[in-house]
C-alpha cells in the first residue's frame, strides 16, 4: 500500500507539534512508591520535519498503550518521550497527562476516612540530546473566609470554596521520583483558611467552620502564603501560582497570581 504520510512536502514548514489529543487510557501512577490507578486524558505530540507530509500518529498510541501495562513514575515520562524520539525519527516530543489524583483524608474529629480528588497534570518536553523539562500541575481546593467580613460583622463572616492552581518545575531531573504529589497537595491546602473534606459529621462541620473563622484570609493572603511556602521547597526551580475564591456574596470571583524562577534547571 502507498505510504502517504511519508510522501515529501515542498512547502518548507517544519511543524513544531503534531500528534494526538484527548486520548483516554488507564495508568498506574507511582507517587513516591505508593501506586494509584488513574484514568488519564493525554496530549502527545512531536515535531515534524519540513520534508515530510505527515507523522505516524499510530506509533504514539502504540507507545502509550505499552505504558498502561507498567507502573508509571515521573522519571518514566522521559522514557515515553525517548520512545517517541526514536520511533518517529524526530528531534522533539512533548506529552501531557491529566488525571484525578486521590488523597486519603480523615474527618478532623470523627476521623472518618474519605477520598478527596485533586486535578493533577504531568507535563514533559524533550529535545534530542537534552534532558526532560518536567512540570507538575495541581489544582487544590480549600476554604477561605473573608477578614473584612469578619471584622465588620456583628456575627459570622462570608466564606467560600477556593482553589489554588500551581505549576511546579524542578532543577534536578534525577530527583523527580522522590517527589510526592500527596505532600504537595497537603502543603498547598494548608495555606487556606481551612481544609475541605468529602465526608463530615456534625462535630467535624463545627470544627471546620470554627477553624476557618479563626483563620481569615483574603485571596492575596493565601497566594502570598503559598509563594512563601514554595520558596522553601527543595529542588524547585520555578513555579506559577493562581488562587481563586468562588465568592459567596458576589457574582464574581476573587483572583490573584504570581510566578517565580528560583534557580536554573539541570540540563
Amino acid at each position: 500500500m502507498t505510504d502517504v504520510q511519508n510522501q515529501p512536502d515542498t512547502r518548507g514548514i517544519k511543524i513544531q507539534r503534531t500528534g494526538v489529543t484527548r486520548v483516554h487510557l488507564p495508568f498506574f501512577i507511582s507517587d513516591a512508591g505508593n501506586v494509584q490507578p488513574v484514568v488519564a486524558q493525554i496530549k502527545f505530540t512531536v515535531a515534524l520535519s519540513e520534508a515530510l507530509r505527515g507523522t505516524h500518529m499510530s506509533r504514539l498510541t502504540e507507545i502509550l498503550t505499552d505504558w498502561t501495562l507498567r507502573t508509571l513514575t515521573i522519571s518514566d515520562v522521559e522514557k515515553i518521550l525517548l520512545d517517541a524520539l526514536e520511533k518517529l525519527s524526530t528531534d522533539f516530543a512533548a506529552i501531557e497527562l491529566a488525571f484525578k489524583f486521590f488523597v486519603k483524608k480523615f474527618s478532623p474529629v470523627s476521623e472518618k476516612p474519605s477520598l478527596s480528588a485533586v486535578d493533577c497534570t504531568f507535563s514533559g518536553e524533550l529535545e534530542l540530546g537534552g534532558r526532560m523539562k518536567f512540570t507538575l500541575g495541581l489544582s487544590v481546593p480549600f476554604t477561605s473566609l473573608c477578614p473584612c467580613s469578619k471584622e465588620i460583622s456583628d456575627f459570622g463572616a462570608h466564606n467560600q470554596r477556593s482553589i489554588c492552581r500551581v505549576k511546579l518545575s524542578f532543577a534536578d531531573a534525577d530527583k523527580l521520583d522522590a517527589l510526592s504529589i500527596e505532600n504537595f497537595v497537603r502543603l498547598i491546602e494548608s495555606q487556606g483558611s481551612a481544609e475541605i473534606f468529602p465526608l463530615l459529621k456534625r462535630e467535624d462541620e463545627k470544627f471546620v467552620t470554627e477553624s476557618a473563622y479563626r483563620n481569615p484570609k483574603f485571596v492575596e493572603d493565601i497566594l502570598r502564603d503559598v509563594v512563601t511556602t514554595l520558596r522553601r521547597v527543595e529542588n524547585l526551580s520555578a513555579f506559577a501560582v493562581e488562587c481563586e475564591n468562588f465568592e459567596s456574596i458576589h457574582n464574581h470571583n476573587a483572583f490573584a497570581a504570581h510566578e517565580e524562577f528560583l534557580c536554573a534547571i539541570d540540563t
